[in-house]
């Protein structure tokens, strides 16, 4: 399967849905987070994606906005996409877990969450996994300042 056929099968799951850069290698998207979870689901349940394998996910935070950042891949089908989850609420940023669908994602979300703030619903196990449990602010975002430590974005 191609970008454009891949492009056409998640157009018929999310219309609201954008596709960014250069598609010459993986096909990027990016969604809302209320439409990201019935994306995921299709994507891994289908037979035409079966999208078995989640190699990567983190995050970025574009100062007005965060993205929650997840590559996917099928491994019979061979493709690969990547779902960017365009968050907008950077004093409660959520998004719905995925570790249900790909076990891989328990440990990222987590991790997302320790240095980014960005909260996963429905996660079986939501808590900091690098940082000390009583650290304040996010290291990752752009706007984090440590006064003790010295550490500026």
């Amino acid at each position: 399967m191609d970008n454009e056929n891949l492009k056409n099968i998640i157009n018929s799951v999310i219309t609201d849905c954008e596709f960014s850069g250069d598609e010459t290698q993986f096909l990027n998207v990016i969604v809302k987070p209320e439409d990201f979870r019935k994306l995921a689901e299709f994507l891994r349940k289908n037979s035409e994606t079966h999208m078995d394998y989640l190699f990567c996910l983190t995050a970025v935070d574009w100062i007005t906005h965060l993205f929650t950042v997840y590559h996917l891949t099928s491994s019979i089908n061979n493709i690969t996409v990547v779902i960017k989850v365009k968050i907008t609420d950077r004093e409660n940023p959520v998004v719905d877990t995925v570790c249900d669908l790909w076990k891989t994602a328990e440990f990222h979300e987590r991790e997302v969450y320790d240095l980014f703030g960005i909260k996963f619903k429905n996660h079986p196990d939501l808590r900091r996994i690098l940082l000390e449990d009583d650290w304040v602010g996010f290291p990752l975002r752009k706007d984090y300042k440590d006064e003790v430590n010295i550490v500026e974005l």
